[in-house]
C-alpha cells in the first residue's frame, strides 16, 4: 500500500553511506587470508591505531588496525572465514554520532575487483571523500611530480623495492588512494611487456590459418577413448576403510604458499652444490667455557654467527636476484628457518655480522618463539639476504635444501657425529684422535654464485667455524 511504499523510501533515504574495510595485503606474498577473531563488535566505536581482527596470512597471524575513527556498523565476514581474497569487503565503518544500524550494505559485496576501487560518498553527503580502513603496515611514499603521496600495501612496496619500478607512471586502485599488490604486478608487467617488444625482431605475419571446431560427436568419441579417471570414495569418520579410500586434508594458507615458492625455486633458479665437512672441537670447547660464565649459547648461534662473518668477507654472496641481475646487499640479515604446525618460517635476525654470539642467540630463541606462536610482524620475516636450516636436533647427518628466492643461496647444516682422525702432535709423532665433524652444504643460484665463488665460501665458513677466536675480529 501507499504507507509501506512511504516507509520504505523513507528508510532508503535514511540509510547511512559506510566506508569499507577491505581484507589487505599484509605479506608479499599473501594472496587471500583467514578471518581469525574480531577484536571489535558491531557498534563498537573505533579509534584510529586499535585492534579490529587478527588475520591469518601465508606467513603468521597478525592483527588489522584501523587508521581512522568511527564505529564498527557490520561485520561482512564472521570470525573462521576461509581463504578470503585481497580487496573483499570484510566490514563496514560509519561516522561517530550516525546511526550505525542504518548502514548501506553495498551490493558488490562478493566482488573484490569492485570493491577495491577507490570510494566516494553519494552525492547527498557533500563531505569530503570518506578514510578507509587498512592495516597498519601500508606506508606513503613520495615523488617529486607535485603529486599528493602515493600510499602503498606492503605487498605493493616490496614488489616496486625489488624490481625498481617508479609508481608515479600508474593510478592506484586501492581504496584512499592506495597502490595494492595488484597495481604493482600489472606496473611490472607492462616493464616486461616493453623489454621484449624493443628486443624482438621483426617478423612479418604469417597468413591467417582458419580455425578447426571439432563436432559435438568428435568430443564424445574423444571422452570415450579416454575415459575419465574414478575417484576413489572419501573415507566416512566412524566407518572402516575400504581399499582405495582416502582422507581430504584442507592446506593452510601457508602450506600452499610453501608449495607454490618452492616449485618456483626448483624451476626457475639454476641451483648448484657444495658439501664440506667442518671441525666443531674448539666450538665445543668454547661453549663449555661460557657455561662456566652462566653463558649459554648453541652450537647454531656460532654458525649463524660464522655465515654473517663470512658474508662480511665476501659481499659478492650477500645478494639478491632483482629478474635482471644481481643485487648485493648492505646489510647482513640472516633467515633461519623454523618448523613450525603450519609449515616452515624463516625470520630474520637483522645485521647479525654486528651481533655478538649472546645477542644472536637471544634474538634466535625470540623470533623462534614467535614463528610457533604466529605472532610474527611481518618485518620480522620479510627479506633477508641468506638462509639457514639445521636439521641436526632431528640427528639428521646431511641434507640439501630450496633457496628462497630472491636471495643467492641456503646453507644447510645437520648433526655433529664423532669421527677418528689422525694428527701431528708438536714433536711430530702421529695419533689417532676423536674428533665431532659437521657436514654442512651450500645450495647456491648458479647466476649470482658460480662454483668457484661457492668454493671459496665454504672454505672460508669451514676457516671460521673451526678458528672461533676469528669472530671476534670482524
Amino acid at each position: 500500500d501507499g504507507a509501506t511504499i512511504r516507509w520504505v523510501h523513507n528508510w532508503l533515504d535514511n540509510r547511512i553511506p559506510a566506508f569499507k574495510i577491505l581484507m589487505p595485503a599484509l605479506s608479499p606474498t599473501m594472496e587471500e587470508g583467514n578471518i581469525v577473531k574480531w577484536l571489535k563488535k558491531e557498534g563498537e566505536t573505533v579509534n584510529a591505531g586499535d585492534a579490529l581482527c587478527e588475520i591469518e596470512t601465508d606467513k603468521a597471524v597478525v592483527t588489522m588496525e584501523s587508521s581512522d575513527d568511527g564505529i564498527l556498523a557490520k561485520i561482512m565476514m564472521e570470525e573462521g572465514s576461509k581463504n578470503v581474497r585481497l580487496g573483499t569487503l570484510i566490514g563496514l565503518l560509519v561516522e561517530e554520532g550516525q546511526d550505525w544500524k542504518q548502514v548501506e550494505i553495498p551490493a558488490d559485496t562478493g566482488d573484490p575487483s569492485c570493491v577495491a576501487l577507490p570510494m566516494a560518498l553519494p552525492a547527498i553527503a557533500p563531505s569530503p571523500p570518506p578514510v578507509g580502513v587498512l592495516a597498519s603496515a601500508s606506508t606513503k611514499m613520495e615523488h617529486g611530480l607535485g603529486k599528493l603521496p602515493i600510499r602503498l600495501s606492503p605487498a605493493a612496496r616490496y614488489i616496486l623495492e625489488t624490481h625498481g619500478l617508479d609508481p608515479s607512471s600508474i593510478t592506484p586502485s586501492g581504496p584512499r588512494g592506495i597502490l595494492t599488490k595488484e597495481d604493482a604486478l600489472s606496473l611490472l608487467q607492462e616493464k616486461q611487456k616493453s623489454k621484449a617488444v624493443e628486443s624482438r625482431p621483426m617478423v612479418s605475419p604469417a597468413p591467417t590459418q582458419p580455425t578447426i571446431v571439432p563436432l559435438a560427436p568428435q568430443a564424445t568419441t574423444v571422452s570415450s577413448v579416454y575415459p575419465r579417471p574414478a575417484v576413489p570414495p572419501i573415507s566416512i569418520p566412524g566407518q572402516p576403510a575400504a581399499q582405495g579410500m582416502f582422507t581430504e586434508v584442507p592446506a593452510s594458507n601457508t602450506r600452499r604458499v610453501i608449495a607454490k615458492r618452492l616449485t618456483e625455486s626448483k624451476t626457475t633458479v639454476p641451483h648448484s652444490y657444495a658439501t664440506t665437512d667442518c671441525d666443531l672441537d674448539a666450538i665445543l670447547k668454547l661453549r663449555k667455557e661460557l657455561a662456566k660464565d652462566d653463558i649459554k649459547v648453541s652450537v647454531n648461534d656460532f654458525i649463524i654467527k660464522a655465515t654473517a662473518v663470512t658474508l662480511k668477507q665476501m659481499p659478492d654472496v650477500n645478494v639478491t636476484w632483482d629478474g635482471e641481475g644481481p643485487r648485493q646487499l648492505q646489510s647482513i640479515d640472516i633467515s633461519i628457518a623454523v618448523a613450525t604446525d603450519r609449515g616452515l618460517i624463516t625470520p630474520i635476525i637483522k645485521d647479525a655480522a654486528a651481533k655478538g654470539v649472546q645477542e644472536i642467540s637471544a634474538s634466535a630463541k625470540a623470533l623462534a618463539k614467535k614463528a610457533r606462536d604466529g605472532k610474527l610482524l611481518p618485518e620480522e620475516y620479510q627479506g633477508g639476504s641468506f638462509s639457514i636450516s639445521n636439521l641436526g636436533m632431528f640427528g639428521i647427518s646431511g641434507f640439501i635444501a630450496v633457496i628462497n628466492p630472491p636471495q643467492a643461496c641456503i646453507l644447510a647444516v645437520g648433526q655433529a657425529r664423532p669421527e677418528l682422525k689422525i694428527v701431528e702432535d708438536e714433536e711430530g709423532n702421529e695419533k689417532l684422535l676423536q674428533h665431532q665433524l659437521m657436514t654442512v652444504t651450500l645450495s647456491s643460484d648458479s647466476r649470482m654464485v658460480d662454483d668457484k665463488l661457492a668454493s671459496v665460501f665454504l672454505e672460508t665458513l669451514k676457516a671460521n667455524l673451526e678458528n672461533p677466536i676469528r669472530l671476534a675480529l670482524c
